[in-house]
């Protein structure tokens, strides 16, 4: 029992941490403006471990590599804690197999929610102040399916059909953390 609140607790924490740097690192590589409520509060959540991060791990072609090496750090880390409260010793160099795919797949989760948000918004309220955070989250992604997919009766499908991508893209990547878990521990 208490192992098992030991090992929500590292879930938890860590988890957190890692999505926040993780949508730190994805707002800086998107260019969306971080001035602005969800902006404010990734950086109020990360700056404490970026800012001293960034003297050693610099920036290298636009993407924040100190934000992605601290999600890496954390995910490994808690793959580490979790496998010492289960008594196992999980194997080092493959650790970091485990935790590569684990951040893959919570940058789909950040991209999932994105386009989930950006479309309700669209419905709701297109001209919140967060539409454009999200809107600047997901064009990229939109914007080449929008070249095949055209607008139908006022609808436009392809958040949808990008949604549908992403769930295929699950897929492997759940093939591959079952796969990277056996390995590492």
């Amino acid at each position: 029992m208490l192992s098992q609140m030991a090992s929500l607790l590292v879930e938890v924490v860590a988890g957190f941490f890692a999505y926040t740097l993780l949508a730190r690192f994805h707002f800086q590589w998107l260019r969306v403006p971080l001035r602005n409520p969800i902006g404010e509060f990734i950086l109020a959540v990360t700056n404490w471990m970026v800012v001293p991060a960034r003297r050693v791990i610099p920036s290298l072609a636009g993407f924040d590599l100190a934000s992605l090496l601290l999600a890496f750090a954390i995910r490994g880390a808690a793959i580490w804690a979790l496998a010492a409260i289960a008594g196992v010793q999980p194997e080092p160099g493959r650790l970091s197999g485990l935790a590569a795919v684990t951040l893959l797949r919570y940058s789909l989760h950040i991209l999932v929610l994105a386009i989930i948000v950006q479309a309700v918004l669209s419905w709701v309220n297109p001209y919140n102040e967060m539409a454009g955070i999200f809107n600047a989250l997901t064009r990229p992604f939109l914007a080449p399916i929008r070249r095949f997919v055209p607008v139908m009766g006022g609808l436009d499908l392809s958040p949808l059909v990008l949604l549908v991508i992403l769930q295929l893209l699950f897929i492997p990547l759940e093939h591959l953390q079952a796969a990277a878990r056996g390995i590492a521990f």
